[in-house]
């Protein structure tokens, strides 16, 4: 199936319309983050991302191809890393405007397969790591500024996913009380939930290339809309929910084609 063009963020509006505003993306080396960091940096915004890996850091630099994007290595699972981050972001941004906690992993485990050790791992980062980002750079954030979490569509479940489905759950659940809290400081939380999206690695680590086409054409036939979204539609959907719904706070909007919405059954 031909994916159909896809509209952009910020469309009907000036393409700089971001320009001085200032944004901070983990986990954006690849995929939806790396998609997310192009759309600010395509309108105007000094964005900081993070990624653990110092090639995909170095490849994604050259992708972006731009003075507004600034890697930083850092591992969400680690406490020192997050604070250095933080500190990171001070110096160089010297505030934030937007927070996009978009770092995740995905492991194919069933209930026999699943060790302590896997389910500590999907919560370090998933979890546990997007909660301690946000306590360390919600200070930074301007009144009026925006949180952006990346959860999953998770109305329908794949089984093999319990450790991932429900540590993105926390992060839907957590959305929503963050919300409240920063309600005071006119800060909004809300979360976008992919649904079946063509990102190179399927958001699922170690997948062969067989398996990369099966889980492809699995997801396109269990998509009503019939295709994988693109990482461009995510990124639009978060730039949305960042900068233009401005009267909307501690929702988790679902990008999933109608996945989630059993349309189509």
């Amino acid at each position: 199936m031909t994916t159909p063009e896809i509209s952009q963020f910020g469309a009907s509006v000036d393409a700089k319309a971001l320009t001085g505003s200032k944004a901070v993306v983990t986990g954006g080396t690849i995929g939806m983050g790396r998609a997310i960091v192009q759309a600010l940096t395509d309108r105007g915004a000094a964005v900081m991302y993070t990624g653990r890996s110092e090639q995909r850091l170095a490849e994604a630099q050259a992708a972006l191809d731009t003075p507004l994007a600034h890697p930083v290595r850092s591992d969400a699972t680690d406490a020192a890393a997050i604070a250095a981050l933080r500190d990171q972001a001070a110096d160089r941004l010297g505030g934030l405007d937007y927070l996009f906690v978009n770092q995740g992993i995905a492991e194919f485990q069933t209930l026999e397969e699943v060790t302590e050790e896997s389910w500590d791992r999907i919560f370090d980062v998933n979890t546990k790591g997007a909660f301690f980002t946000v306590q360390a750079l919600a200070p930074l954030i301007a009144k009026g500024g925006s949180i952006v979490f990346t959860t999953v569509s998770n109305d329908r479940i794949y089984p093999g996913l319990s450790a991932y489905s429900a540590a993105k759950e926390a992060v839907a659940a957590f959305t929503k009380v963050l919300a409240t809290e920063l309600l005071p400081r006119k800060i909004r939380v809300n979360a976008i939930a992919p649904g079946f999206i063509l990102t190179p690695t399927m958001g699922v680590a170690d997948l062969t290339d067989e398996q990369r086409a099966e889980f492809v054409e699995q997801g396109n036939a269990s998509t009503p809309m019939g295709r994988g979204g693109t990482v461009e539609e995510i990124a639009a959907a978060a730039l949305y929910l960042a900068a233009e719904a401005t009267f909307t706070t501690g929702v988790e909007l679902p990008v999933d084609g109608g996945f989630g919405q059993g349309l189509g059954e």
